[in-house]
């Protein structure tokens, strides 16, 4: 049986072709170009598929074509639109694959921030203060202004609007956020604190098989963004917090949890629900959590629980610390600690010594690093020449 694994510029893509492929499982790459996935020597065959925020349609139909094909067990939900679709069509997949993802209701509740914070409060679990923008009335602290719906589908095209920080305590153009966000958004409360935890599992129709901690040590910007350096950690508070959300949602399938320690009273606070695997997938296989396996083991019927992971292991994106200590270059611009260059060079040098897990560089499968290198190439210079 073969897996199909959507090649994105996401590391999650790499580490799920590596560790299907290291036990034998038949990976197909569904990507739109030349991608560090379908560069992986565990990769077993890359299709070329049209790239969902311009053709959704036509992505889903290829994805379908892929799992109409006998020899195709599953797919792996990696981002946004792989969820859209594969719960929007579900009908038309479940005849011919595994179908261990949630059902369209359950993503629907998690892709809608107000929705999803009326269930976490529901469960016991703390939310920022949040509101519709046409409600928001605390503009005299620095906000964020968050879209309401975390996809949205429009021309036949599938949009992820942006989070925008506001820090100066003015009230914005409204009708300027409603028309960039494509609706009208929320507006949050702006979080203090620096500890970013994540609680991600596997679920079997609301039972957890796996489970996985990390706190983001290091992000593409010092203001936060998607994490290059984390490391595993076992903290009671996040697991309790991650299981009532997802138990509440009766979640099957995979799903990270996002969460943020409030600088103010310690209190954990809910961010949002991912109900697909995340981009730091690697780790928790550094660690020892298989994801991606338990999600095959899954899909064939016959599930498994994931044995304890290692606590205290960290994993990197190479070209993220890079970026990480580029944003220390300029003048702050969030509040909160603006990082001075010279420690944090000298932390990023230290824990590359320490902590050798990477979630692209391998000695033993090299070729998606050096594809990931020039395709971060090859869109620097696309800016540079649109500049």
């Amino acid at each position: 049986m073969s897996v199909v694994v959507p090649g994105i510029d996401t590391p999650s893509s790499t580490a799920a072709v590596r560790s299907l492929g290291r036990r034998g499982v038949e990976t197909v790459v569904a990507e739109r170009r030349p991608t560090p996935a379908g560069a992986s020597k565990y990769c077993g065959r890359r299709v070329r598929v049209p790239s969902p925020t311009e053709d959704l349609a036509g992505y889903g139909d290829a994805l379908l074509a892929l799992a109409a094909r006998p020899e195709t067990l599953t797919v792996v939900p990696l981002r946004e639109a792989d969820v859209y679709v594969l719960t929007t069509r579900r009908g038309e997949f479940a005849p011919h694959i595994a179908t261990p993802w949630p059902d369209r209701g359950t993503v629907a509740t998690a892709q809608d921030r107000l929705r999803l914070f009326e269930v976490a409060r529901a469960a016991g679990v703390c939310v920022p203060r949040t509101a519709r923008l046409e409600e928001y009335d605390g503009w005299t602290t620095p906000t964020v202004v968050k879209p309401r719906y975390t996809v949205l589908e429009t021309d036949g095209r599938l949009l992820e609007p942006s989070v925008r920080l506001l820090e100066r305590p003015t009230e914005p153009d409204r009708e300027a956020l409603r028309a960039e966000m494509h609706h009208s958004p929320l507006v949050q409360e702006y979080v203090p604190g620096a500890e970013e935890l994540g609680f991600f599992a596997l679920f079997d129709h609301g039972t957890p098989l796996a489970t996985f901690q990390h706190r983001r040590l290091r992000s593409y910007h010092y203001t936060g963004g998607a994490s290059v350096y984390r490391e595993s950690i076992d903290d009671p508070e996040v697991a309790s917090a991650g299981l009532a959300v997802l138990r509440a949602l009766g979640w099957h399938g995979p799903a990270m949890v996002e969460f943020k320690r409030d600088a103010r009273d310690g209190s954990l606070a809910l961010m949002e629900v991912n109900p697909r695997f995340w981009g730091s997938l690697a780790l928790a296989i550094h660690a020892g959590v298989d994801f991606p396996y338990h999600y095959y083991r899954l899909a064939a019927g016959d599930p498994v629980g994931a044995p304890d992971y290692e606590v205290g292991v960290a994993s990197h994106v190479l070209r993220g610390e890079a970026v990480y200590l580029l944003s220390l270059l300029g003048e702050a611009d969030a509040p909160g600690e603006h990082p001075a260059l010279g420690p944090e060079l000298a932390a990023v040098l230290r824990s590359l010594v320490t902590q050798p897990n990477f979630d692209y560089a391998s000695r033993d499968d090299p070729r998606p690093f050096l594809v990931d290198l020039r395709n971060t190439a090859r869109a620097a210079l696309d800016r540079v020449r649109r500049a």
